[in-house]
């Protein structure tokens, strides 16, 4: 650990994914936050519904599904729990893909393959939770003129201090999704997020590429940026020693014109429900007709409404691509960090 000061993409690049960075830690994300993976076993219920969909979609009972930043493989653990409980789909074939830079957990399934970033070539269902958050970027503050400089940190204690101009790629990627004016207004300068979710889409020979986050778009931007970090939990100060996350919301619409092709935008809360997830509670006459299937619905309503609640995880982003077999673009970007 140095003093030195350094843009915020690279010292979050080290403090998150280096040697003993963040990331690598064994206790893995789940030990620090709480996605919706680990909120309800419906998440994976819900993913898995939409593997079968793209089984459908492609005219295949044989589908790849790569889950990119993968944790500990919580995921994909739980979609193929789902998918050997639906009397359904007892034909289909699912090659399962974690895409992470920790090592593998012990006792994950052995059909699962690790591998540190998307297999190319792949057909069926790649689905990104929480990621692209964790895609490291530099922050830019417009100073007292109004000139957007990069913001640089110290990695010891997290203090800043302003840089260069932002020039080049980022200044143009700035002019474009995230224009700043004001002396004080901050950017993440989300250019390697595209660039990474260019590629992960680019590694599909067909089917459906999904990316979930905190996400904000280009005319509800907010003023100071998103950068933070958590530990144990709880929201704490951002600082790029190793200790923490370091997570920002995403400029979703920004990684969708990068990777082109057809897409939508959309909400957890519409997402999950067009899957069969809802929070709605069971009719009260179950109660003394089935008693023990009432209070097991009643549950699953009660993870279903948490999984859309509005001002929570409901409110998540998800941005959908459909790749049509053999016409995936493979994607031109410049120069950016993918930690998958």
């Amino acid at each position: 650990m140095t003093y030195e000061w350094c843009g915020w993409r690279e010292a979050a690049e080290t403090a998150l994914y280096g040697q003993k960075g963040f990331y690598r830690r064994p206790e893995g994300p789940a030990g620090h936050f709480r996605t919706s993976v680990h909120a309800s076993p419906l998440f994976a219920a819900a993913v898995a519904r939409l593997l079968v969909r793209t089984a459908g979609l492609l005219g295949t009972d044989a589908v790849d599904l790569v889950d990119v930043g993968a944790g500990r493989g919580e995921l994909l653990t739980g979609v193929l729990a789902a998918l050997g409980e639906r009397p359904a789909t007892p034909g289909l074939t699912v090659r399962a893909y974690a895409v992470e830079v920790a090592p593998r957990p012990p006792g994950l399934d052995p059909g699962i393959e690790w591998c540190a970033e998307p297999p190319r070539g792949t057909q069926g269902l790649l689905f990104a939770n929480e990621w692209l958050d964790n895609v490291p970027t530099d922050v830019a503050e417009a100073d007292e003129d109004g000139v957007a400089r990069y913001v640089l940190v110290r990695r010891a204690d997290g203090a800043e201090r302003l840089g260069d101009p932002v020039t080049g790629a980022d200044a143009r990627w700035l002019d474009r999704w995230w224009p700043l004016s004001r002396p004080g207004e901050r950017a993440e300068i989300g250019r390697p997020r595209d660039e990474a979710w260019a590629r992960a889409v680019g590694s599909l020979d067909g089917g459906v590429a999904v990316a979930v986050d905190y996400a904000h778009g280009r005319g509800a931007r907010p003023p100071f940026g998103t950068l933070t970090g958590f530990r144990a939990g709880r929201e704490v100060r951002p600082v790029p020693d190793g200790s923490c996350d370091l997570t920002s919301h995403v400029a979703l619409d920004a990684c969708a014109a990068a990777a082109g092709g057809e897409h939508e935008l959309l909400d957890q809360r519409s997402a999950l429900r067009e899957l069969g997830v809802s929070g709605e509670r069971p009719p009260l006459a179950r109660a003394s007709s089935d008693p023990a299937g009432y209070v097991r619905a009643l549950a699953s309503a009660g993870e279903a409404a948490e999984l859309t609640a509005r001002g929570g995880l409901g409110d998540f982003g998800w941005l959908r691509h459909r790749v049509r077999p053999g016409s995936a673009a493979r994607p031109r970007t410049e120069e950016g960090y993918c930690p998958a």
